[in-house]
């Protein structure tokens, strides 16, 4: 009898949530973005909760939640990166005039051009890791600590930015390029319900996997039905979230346009859903490839245990200095991702894009669980985190809170954030 043939040991758990297997901090992060969801609906008459404004919001939230998978490795290491808004801004720049400047000067290739857009990603996400691997270099190597690094890098990278440009608003960008942006790229609503399925079947995959693995390792394993229970689940978001953005209909006017670029009528009373925008897509492969660094590599060993005792890791023989490096080019790639899904939603690059990002990056973060203390965090509860701060913000701006209040309210969340898990891991005895 094979390892996976052993008959499963069931988990000897006492209550519901127990035998769910269900993380209690990610349930309570869970709830309170459901109660802030239904406050502002209810504040706004209705209009929090329909598909445009969901559509908007998460468009809105996903270059900040690309970054924010980064800034946990760097947190988790009890390193901070207060430069990531700033470097976004370098990275859309050396991007725009790639699109502008370099590729029809250099090599001939206007706007639109099919290799216009991926030379540009390359440049751009290669500037940010460069960036980011020599911020690491000083960090790990020299000694200087992170703090001054990047605060320095803050004021460095921002104004790079600047001069890079002229300190010009550069576009159009190249229609390509742009569909990385939300609105300008999305999938329509029947590749939308394929994805989907895809996403769900891949669930349902990982849950089986998962199981068998725990099986053939002698661990205690959820009860079938919990485990039919967490996949429904799973199964009703995704295939949830794909209907209600395909509910969002394009505008008459541009469908209209669309035909009449395809020599085609328009047929009468004919509608189509945005669906998945691309730069969703970008975040949950993110994500995913992210996941897996944490949870399955070494690399993510090392970056945990570093995180949780840097003495006992540099003992251990992990070599701290590089790990530094590798962390720090990884954030600068991640900047360069944001960099193409910010400027592309705008559809330009302008001066000020990224700023204060690095806060909402930091708060995502720390609101999604990863200690400041070092040694935990995930993925994707700093997703959760983006979401729930870009959610504050949305919402207050749709009932009409100005600027500075939303950032008086945002800067108080992220205190009192703190200071509940500080006190909830002060009761749990959790790290």
């Amino acid at each position: 009898m094979t390892d996976a043939d052993k008959p499963a040991r069931p988990a000897q758990k006492k209550n519901l949530f127990a035998q769910l297997e269900i993380d209690t901090r990610l349930l309570g992060m869970i709830g309170a973005f459901v109660i802030l969801c239904l406050g502002f609906h209810f504040i706004t008459d209705g209009r929090f909760l329909t598909s445009r404004n969901i559509f908007n919001l998460t468009i809105q939230t996903v270059s900040v939640a690309i970054m924010a998978t980064g800034m946990v490795f760097v947190i988790v290491t009890r390193n901070i990166d207060l430069s990531v808004g700033s470097l976004l801004a370098t990275c859309s720049a050396v991007m725009a005039m790639t699109q502008t400047f370099i590729t029809p000067e250099v090599f001939g290739l206007g706007l639109n051009h099919p290799a216009t857009a991926p030379i540009a990603i390359v440049v751009g996400i290669a500037t940010g890791v460069l960036i980011g691997a020599f911020q690491g270099y000083i960090v790990g190597y020299l000694g200087v600590p992170a703090f001054i690094v990047t605060l320095g890098g803050l004021l460095v990278w921002r104004n790079v930015a600047w001069y890079l440009t002229n300190g010009q608003t550069i576009g159009p960008l190249d229609r390509n390029f742009m569909q990385f942006g939300g609105i300008n790229g999305t999938l329509g609503e029947t590749w939308s319900w394929v994805i989907g399925l895809i996403a769900v079947l891949f669930a349902f995959y990982s849950f089986w996997r998962n199981r068998r693995s725990k099986i053939s390792h002698d661990f205690p394993v959820k009860p079938i039905w919990a485990e039919i229970v967490m996949a429904a689940i799973t199964a009703v978001a995704i295939m949830g979230f794909v209907a209600v953005l395909n509910n969002y209909d394009v505008p008459r006017r541009r469908l209209q346009q669309m035909f009449e670029a395809r020599g085609e009528v328009m047929p009468d009373g004919f509608t189509q859903g945005y669906g998945l925008p691309i730069s969703v897509l970008l975040l949950i492969a993110v994500a995913v490839v992210m996941t897996i660094v944490a949870r399955r590599t070494r690399l993510g060993r090392y970056i945990f245990a570093t995180g949780g005792n840097p003495d006992a890791a540099a003992l251990s023989g992990i070599n701290t200095r590089l790990l530094t490096v590798k962390i720090f080019a990884i954030m600068g790639g991640l900047c360069g991702l944001a960099a193409l899904v910010a400027s592309a939603r705008l559809s330009f690059h302008s001066n000020d894009i990224g700023t204060l990002d690095e806060l909402r990056v930091i708060a995502a973060a720390v609101i999604g669980g990863t200690a400041l203390a070092g040694g935990v965090g995930t993925i994707y509860g700093a997703i959760l985190g983006a979401l729930i701060m870009q959610s504050l913000q949305s919402g207050m701006a749709m009932v009409g809170v100005d600027a500075p209040f939303q950032n008086i309210v945002v800067g108080a969340v992220l205190v009192i954030a703190v200071l509940i898990d500080t006190i909830y891991r002060k009761r749990t005895g959790a790290k």
